[in-house]
């Protein structure tokens, strides 16, 4: 019997349904038709790995023969078939950028977002850096980012390449620096932009990250002048689906790490220096300790967590 992949059997199952569905309801109906047995899956949630797999080919592949609904739950249907679909199948038009508030949280609550699209868009392992565990705290929001993460290579490369890459000196990591904040105005713009250039700047790249950013044109006009000119990036948080969290604009890969950046802040904060502690034996280990880097919940356990601040947010 031949394999197919997860993209394969979505895109089966989507050309005989002709309409939209979620990945829950693409991996139901492959299970009731046996189309499952293609992929030969033994995961406990396969439906898991079809949504990830669709979001990415959204988001990266401009030549995507899928499509993803604007309405809640996102459902994902092929572009081929977009005609035949009602507007309130799709959902109205929207806008790449949120303008509408999310009451009830705060900066805090949305570390769990950020790691959950660490892991599974950047492949990324993220770790929270308490500030209060610094030696020093004077200019703390200027030197400490809130969040800091690693890709390892070996997870992708062959172990011969991983070999010659460490001989020539070539370290297989790629670090990544956060700053994070809940929401993005021209009232905060420049004051937590510099944040994340000032505590970012050891870094392969480097994000300011915030859940609810303004809409307006002349905002994201300074947003992109102040990228182009920085080289940090922006990330756009969406807590009511996790998946959609997405990179506005991409930060400027910078080749070489400051390491004498990276020895301060190792000497300021607990958090960080363990951090590299926990990388350097992963490396040599190949073998990496998920559990000693921030949590990865799930999408259902984020979701859920969005359902209680709305709630909270309505009142009694």
């Amino acid at each position: 019997m031949s394999r197919i992949t997860f993209i394969g059997l979505a895109e089966m199952v989507l050309g005989e349904e002709q309409r939209p569905l979620s990945p829950e309801e693409i991996w139901e109906i492959a299970r009731d038709r046996g189309h499952d047995q293609l992929v030969g899956s033994e995961g406990k949630t396969p439906w898991k790995t079809i949504a990830a797999q669709l979001y990415v080919d959204v988001r990266d592949n401009p030549n995507s023969i899928f499509a993803k609904t604007n309405t809640r739950p996102r459902r994902f249907y092929l572009r081929s078939f977009a005609s035949k679909f009602k507007e309130d199948e799709l959902g109205p038009e929207v806008v790449a950028i949120s303008e509408k508030p999310i009451l009830g949280y705060v900066e805090k609550d949305l570390h769990p977002f950020l790691v959950y699209y660490g892991f599974n868009f950047l492949r990324a392992y993220l770790k929270t850096i308490e500030h209060s565990r610094s030696k020093k705290t004077e200019f703390g929001e200027w030197v400490h980012p809130d969040l800091v993460g690693c890709y390892f290579a070996f997870t992708d490369w062959n172990d011969e390449v991983v070999e010659v890459s460490s001989a020539i000196g070539n370290v297989a990591l790629k670090f990544y620096s956060f700053e994070l904040k809940r929401g993005l105005t021209f009232g905060n713009l420049r004051e937590a932009f510099f944040q994340a250039v000032s505590n970012s700047s050891w870094a392969n790249e480097g994000y300011l990250a915030a859940a609810e950013i303004s809409n307006d044109e002349d905002l994201l006009g300074e947003l992109q002048r102040l990228s182009s000119s920085f080289g940090v990036g922006i990330i756009r948080i969406d807590i009511e689906d996790p998946d959609s969290t997405e990179v506005l604009i991409p930060a400027r890969l910078k080749e070489a790490i400051d390491w004498e950046t990276v020895n301060k802040l190792a000497s300021l904060n607990r958090d960080f220096s363990e951090f590299l502690t926990r990388v350097k034996n992963d490396l040599n280990s190949r073998e990496i300790r998920r559990e000693k880097y921030d949590q990865i919940h799930d999408r259902d356990y984020l979701l859920r967590w969005t359902e209680r601040q709305g709630e909270r947010a309505q009142g009694p």
